[in-house]
């Protein structure tokens, strides 16, 4: 929840503090808050809770059997609880502050489909949550370097996708900023719910195929 709350706060926080733009400015900057954030709580509470801090990778640990059906469900409540404790706290700064507004939520940019959105939510979420599941396998991890390559994989996946759909790979993190800003971001919210999820499966299936030891049994 803590960690949820951290991600929210400070990367939709940047997003409008730069107005939540595409232009080059603004993208840096925002890819590099998301980023930083998880690396930040990777850091802090990753010997705690695994530092999930997202419902996608969640989904792909149960997945992957490396939690229970239960403890996953329970992640994901809290997941969107700090959600929502982040997104209030940004909307109390920015309804005190002139010229800022909104919460960071997600929304297909201009000129991309609903398709289009949905197509770029599930293909980088697999790609997000591949490299979780890869750089904290037991056996084949990146160990200590896990939370650097992870926030780092996060940076790069912002840098492509903000363009389209402002990037979520994240449902807790959509969920939230939508309700508190509504409109358009409240009705296209099921592509950055269902988007992250089915990427996160495809990832999966995918790392039981290339992590299996298979050749060893």
């Amino acid at each position: 929840m803590f960690g949820t709350m951290v991600l929210v706060l400070m990367g939709c926080g940047v997003a409008v503090s730069l107005s939540c733009g595409t232009d080059t400015a603004s993208v840096l900057g925002t890819s590099f808050a998301f980023g930083l954030a998880v690396v930040a709580m990777a850091y802090t509470i990753g010997g705690i809770s695994g530092c999930h801090i997202n419902p996608a990778i969640t989904l792909g640990v149960l997945l992957s059997g490396r939690m229970s059906g239960k403890d996953a469900a329970m992640y994901m409540i809290f997941q969107v609880i700090g959600a929502f404790i982040g997104s209030a706290l940004l909307y109390l700064l920015t309804s005190n502050v002139e010229g800022l507004e909104g919460t960071g939520a997600n929304a297909c940019q201009a000129g991309v489909s609903t398709i289009g959105g949905l197509i770029a939510e599930i293909v980088f979420t697999f790609v997000f949550v591949l490299v979780v599941l890869g750089t904290t396998d037991a056996k084949k991890g990146a160990g200590n370097f896990a939370g650097l390559a992870i926030g780092l994989s996060l940076v790069l996946v912002h840098l492509v996708c903000i363009r389209y759909t402002g990037t979520s790979v994240n449902p807790a993190r959509s969920i939230a900023p939508a309700v508190f800003q509504g409109g358009a971001a409240l009705e296209q919210l099921w592509i950055f719910i269902v988007g992250p999820f089915v990427g996160a499966g495809i990832a999966a299936g995918v790392w039981k195929v290339i992590g299996c030891d298979c050749d060893k049994k």
